[in-house]
């Protein structure tokens, strides 16, 4: 097996691969028997794993580690050369969806890949590529300016991930303390973040408008696959989530704001403590929970054993918080070798255990599907795929001793109420952007006035009085990268946690029956819609208002009968 340092990288020769394509599509055209159009299918499939495979090991590398030049200007090559080779993508949908052995195709691999190519005919054209060349180039200076963080915190410095733990601190004046470190560091760079999502909001309204669409709500739906639900579904979850989530939310923070002997509404330094002795933390370093994980892996299914196993011995996961490196973490695939790989930032918090949860439920299903053609098949929408990544969570519920030892008792009950809460903040994250793209014209004082708007409908829990004016006047939507460099990536989240908590409440009546139910979905990979993967896996929908309703109730039943006596 190949380990990801011995992966090799060399920059294709794209005017090889505009050819390529270009013949691939005109044999597609000109098939005169199915095998014919199918052989077309299947090596312009492959072509285009290596490709991705190429551009992912870049995109890797640069994320690893930001200051370094090759991997930094190579990230700029395919920054201007994915949007160019949209062009002679797009000439291949085209002769997909008009071909004529297009119903055997879809009978073979999917009706999906036709549905998918609708809409990636919909959202590009030749007239963009400027346009998107240049939003590559924001959102990856972007990203680059938060990994360059440098944030002075009690005669130190570091960066964004590595202040996290302190602004989780049990002491209170450590704790704030750390929250205005950080709110500062951004408040300091207000101007740049401001201009780069102007630039971006106007390059992106511009996009729509030359693909003759209404606004970039429409343009960002389809390129994020929107493929069996609209903005209607959306706005029609996001008012389920104020009726039935964010009361039960509320409820949570009052009980917390109790707990903790605070005020309420809390502060934004307050909200971070869930017990008066501190958040769960792991039972051990890195080395520790990567080896809680195995075990985890081990007991839970041979596949997700063998999973595992090749992940550790293939170091297809980065996981400390070193200096250059980008925020967050993501997991992602690099078809050449049919591995997934995962990056995160460690820093000693609940949030470890969960990266080897959440970021390998994404891994895990990348593994069991790598084999799909076409390579698009491996994922669902992205909604789809955090469904795998949520669900697993609450399935390292049954290792919860073993990750967190004497704080597993916190973790279960804090893992569970911050899953509610999350779900109002993801929603007002999704909502936020529609406001922003409907109305492209808004000053950044009108955006963060939108979001302190938003904030007070959705997370009423909070105090607004100016204690960390980063945060208190509207601007911490500027740490969520998402809505810098992928729109409308958010309430994917939302819907998925609310499927994710079908899936917790499963485990809860019958953990081997539920995860019968998972591996149903996860099977399926991408070669369904969304809805229908849930429909053949047993799960209800979260646009249907009962399911939303239904798990709130379940949820708030077991969070207000939980014991918490022993923990302060």
């Amino acid at each position: 097996m190949i380990k990801f340092s011995e992966i090799p990288y060399t920059r294709p020769d794209i005017d090889k691969v505009k050819e390529d394509i270009t013949k691939l599509t005109d044999e597609l055209k000109s098939a005169d028997s199915y095998n014919k159009a199918r052989d077309a299918f299947v090596r312009k499939d492959a072509l285009e794993r290596h490709v991705e495979s190429a551009a992912t090991v870049v995109s890797i590398r640069h994320s690893i580690d930001t200051r370094d030049k090759f991997y930094d200007d190579e990230e700029l090559f395919w920054n201007r050369t994915m949007p160019e080779l949209q062009e002679y993508l797009q000439q291949w949908t085209e002769a997909l969806l008009a071909s004529e052995y297009r119903d055997e195709l879809a009978e073979e691999f999917g009706e999906v890949v036709f549905i998918n190519a609708e809409l990636e005919k919909k959202s590009f054209d030749v007239s963009i590529i400027p346009l998107l060349q240049e939003e590559n180039d924001l959102t990856t200076e972007y990203e680059k300016l938060l990994a360059s963080a440098q944030i002075p915190f009690r005669g130190k410095t570091y960066t964004i991930s590595q202040i996290s733990p302190f602004k989780n601190d049990a002491d209170d004046a450590t704790r704030l303390e750390a929250w205005k470190a950080e709110g500062g560091w951004y408040k300091d760079n207000q101007e740049k973040l401001d201009s780069l999502y102007d630039r971006l909001v106007a390059l992106r309204h511009e996009m729509s408008q030359k693909l003759g669409l209404k606004d970039y709500v429409e343009l960002g739906y389809y390129r994020m696959t929107r493929n069996c639900y609209d903005r209607n579904d959306v706005e029609k979850f996001r008012e389920a989530v104020q009726k039935y989530i964010v009361p039960v939310a509320d409820g949570i923070r009052r009980r917390q704001a109790e707990r903790l002997g605070m005020q309420y509404p809390l502060s934004f330094a307050d909200n971070a403590l869930m017990f008066r002795s501190g958040n769960p933390k792991p039972a051990g370093d890195a080395d520790y929970i990567v080896e809680a994980a195995g075990r985890f892996y081990d007991a839970l299914s041979p596949e997700t054993s063998e999973f595992f196993r090749t992940m550790r011995e293939g170091e297809l996961m980065d996981l400390l918080s070193t200096e250059g490196k980008e925020g967050g973490g993501y997991c992602t695939s690099i078809h050449d070798y049919g591995v997934p790989f995962i990056f995160a930032n460690f820093n000693g918090t609940q949030g470890d255990v969960e990266v080897v949860t959440h970021e390998a439920g994404h891994a895990f299903a990348d593994w069991m599907n790598k084999d799909r053609i076409p390579c698009q098949t491996i994922w669902p929408s992205m909604e789809g795929c955090e469904v795998h990544s949520m669900s697993m969570e609450f399935f390292g519920w049954r290792s919860a001793e073993d990750f967190f030892g004497k704080d597993a008792r916190k973790f279960l009950y804090s893992h569970l109420a911050d899953s509610f809460t999350f779900i109002p903040y993801g929603t007002m994250v999704d909502h936020f952007q529609h406001s922003v793209f409907e109305h492209p014209e808004m000053t950044p004082a009108e955006r963060h006035a939108e979001w302190k708007r938003l904030l007070g409908i959705y997370m009423p829990w909070l105090r607004l009085d100016g204690e960390i004016p980063f945060y208190s006047d509207g601007m911490g939507w500027q740490r969520q990268h998402h809505i810098y460099s992928f729109p409308f990536y958010y309430i994917d989240y939302c819907l998925a946690q609310t499927v994710a908590l079908e899936f917790w409440e499963m485990t809860q009546n019958d953990y081997d029956d539920a995860w019968k139910h998972y591996m149903a979905y996860t099977k399926q990979g991408g070669s369904k819609v969304f809805t229908k993967l849930l429909e053949n896996a047993g799960l209800a929908s979260p646009f249907e208002e009962g399911t939303i309703k239904e798990v709130c109730r379940k949820a708030d039943e077991w969070l207000n009968a939980f014991d918490l006596t022993g923990i302060e």
